[in-house]
């Protein structure tokens, strides 16, 4: 008898959800809310249509959902048997994300192989144009300067109008740029068009941090920024040995003209796969893009079911348009505003990771930078071993993108084990409470010390002029335990400011490259002036006496989050009632 009432129940509930008629209300953050789950928006191209079609592929949502929750199971099983209430943060299947992250690390991977692609031509591009090996460095301290610059343009022109936008633009300017570095034939012209290849490459580093921040929540997003990041930790790993190889036996213009065949090759791709992700444009991922924010996948797609059902009005059809409507009201175009990127950089908690963050990274490029001429005049090097001497270091680089990241999320779930705070990866997890500083910064306590103590090592290894093996052995553990503690760093950004992920990723780029570009003006006289071993002590030095840095976050950072949070809560109640007293 409970059998068939059971029966009973659950086709009068299945012949419901597929007669009744769906109704839509908006939320108060802009979010469309069903009151018939079969019959709310899916992925583009689907929105028109009939109720029997989007309830077929509502069996492919499912599946879709399982592995969510496969996947939350594997991080919080206790968490993954609670029936959350709140709405889910993306649609996105595993799958589909995992796409995005490869699309976003591919983009990410051109700033740093423009970047060291070009340092086993150095050299050669010296002689070739008749310039001291000072003024060619300048090059990479121009570079650097518009490598910070450009991502404070390009990041909150991605957070108004959406990631795709901004990845075209990046690549068109790229594109222009290797082309005339590949027919220029003076020193000026070579210095301008590094700018501008810096500003199309560059942005595509912010853009990546601003997709992962779109599509997961904190509980899995170091795994995803991992990934993100392997494309900038690769650069290098092969840019120096492409660069070595094509310098030695094509010549230094055949670098350029690899990076512009590379990046028509991404620019075709992005093109026709390449979803909109930036939630003002998208939601979570259910109301279809519009314009130039959709792929060609996407316009083949609405086209479709636009000549199947055409002319046919469906609630969910209309419900779709009214979200579309309520999110292009909000994005209003405008002249992207870099003050925004130092108004980040002036909020206490993101200052101080900034700060270290920028010193980390200069103390690994001034390494970088003297790897040519110094493993030239110590060891005889010509292009093609500078370009191999880089291998150790680059690997290093990909290991410590790839590995932090899974220990971002082992360290974030035990982290949130002992707060008795739930991990919901599906929806995300309220950061008021949650310490993500400390979640974040516990990691790399046993990294940077030992990272300090290789560079330091270098230098003396250097000075001492020590077998070949000893600073290649020592290049790769600062690259492993640097690069690994900067990753960590650049992802605690993100979590720090979730609302403009692009824009706070713009703010890393700028002070970091801003002050790596300070140290590559100067390293070269420095390593003259005060001798290999000594000059390599004083940056290490600099390093350790910054780190106590780490521990003022650890600190005092959650109270400078949290003071933030509420001051641009009642920014937006004040905002709210001005509206409403104009109306």
């Amino acid at each position: 008898m409970l059998q068939d009432e059971d029966l009973h129940q659950n086709c009068t509930v299945r012949e419901k959800s597929t007669t009744r008629v769906s109704t839509a209300d908006e939320s108060e953050n802009g979010q469309v809310v069903y009151e018939d789950e079969a019959l709310s928006p899916l992925p583009a191209g689907t929105a028109s249509l009939d109720k029997r079609e989007i309830i077929s592929m509502k069996g492919g949502a499912k599946q879709d959902e399982q592995g969510a929750r496969e996947e939350q199971e594997a991080i919080d099983p206790e968490s993954a048997r609670e029936a959350p209430t709140t709405p889910q943060y993306s649609i996105l299947n595993i799958s589909q994300k995992r796409y995005i992250v490869f699309l976003a690390a591919f983009a990410g991977f051109f700033s740093p192989l423009s970047a060291n692609i070009y340092f086993p031509a150095l050299n050669t591009l010296a002689t070739d144009l008749k310039v001291s090996n000072t003024l060619i460095n300048l090059t990479l301290t121009s570079y650097m300067i518009f490598q910070g610059f450009a991502p404070t343009i390009l990041g909150d022109f991605s957070d108004m109008a959406g990631r795709r936008p901004a990845i075209i633009l990046c690549f068109a300017i790229y594109i222009g740029a290797n082309i005339g570095l590949a027919l220029q034939n003076n020193y000026t012209a070579l210095l301008v068009l590094r700018c501008l290849q810096s500003t199309g490459s560059s942005g595509t580093v912010a853009l990546g941090a601003g997709i992962v921040a779109d599509i997961a929540t904190s509980g899995e997003r170091g795994k995803y920024m991992g990934f993100v990041q392997l494309g900038p930790m690769a650069g290098p790993a092969i840019a120096p040995i492409l660069g070595g190889i094509l310098s030695q036996f094509l010549g230094w213009r055949a670098i350029f003209w690899f990076l512009t065949i590379l990046a028509a090759i991404y620019l075709i791709l992005a093109g026709v796969s390449f979803p909109e992700t930036g939630r003002n444009v998208v939601g979570d991922g259910s109301i279809p893009p519009q314009g130039w924010n959709m792929s060609l996948l996407n316009y083949v797609d609405i086209r479709k079911a636009n000549e199947n059902l055409a002319l046919r009005r469906t609630p969910s059809q209309q419900a779709v348009r009214v979200a579309q409507s309520e999110l292009a009201a909000k994005r209003k175009l405008r002249w992207p505003n870099p003050l925004k990127t130092i108004h980040i950089i002036l909020e206490k908690d993101v200052g101080v990771v900034l700060l270290f963050c920028g010193l980390l990274f200069t103390g690994m490029y001034t390494v970088m930078a003297t790897v040519p001429s110094l493993f030239a005049k110590i060891y005889g090097f010509n292009d093609l071993q500078i370009g191999l001497a880089f291998i150790p270091f680059g690997v290093s680089c990909t290991i410590a993108s790839v590995g932090s990241g899974y220990l971002m999320d082992s360290n974030y779930k035990r982290v949130a084990k002992q707060a008795g705070i739930k991990i919901d990866i599906k929806r995300g997890d309220d950061m008021r409470d949650f310490p993500i500083e400390l979640a974040r910064i516990e990691i790399i306590t046993a990294t940077i010390y030992p990272g300090i103590a290789a560079i330091l090592g270098y230098g003396w290894a250097l000075d001492r002029e020590a077998h070949v093996a000893v600073p290649i052995i020592l290049l790769f553990f600062i690259g492993l335990l640097l690069v690994g503690s900067f990753s960590v760093m650049s992802v605690l950004l993100t979590d720090l400011y979730p609302v403009s992920p692009a824009t706070a990723t713009a703010a890393n780029n700028l002070v970091r490259c801003f002050m790596g570009a300070a140290g590559t003006a100067v390293i070269i006289q420095m390593v003259d002036g005060m001798g290999r071993g000594w000059c390599f002590t004083f940056v290490a030095g600099v390093l350790f006496a910054t780190s106590p840095l780490l521990w003022v976050e650890v600190k005092w950072g959650p109270g400078w989050r949290e003071a933030r949070r509420v001051r641009i809560e009642e920014h937006k109640r004040e905002k709210e009632m001005s509206k409403r007293e104009e109306l």
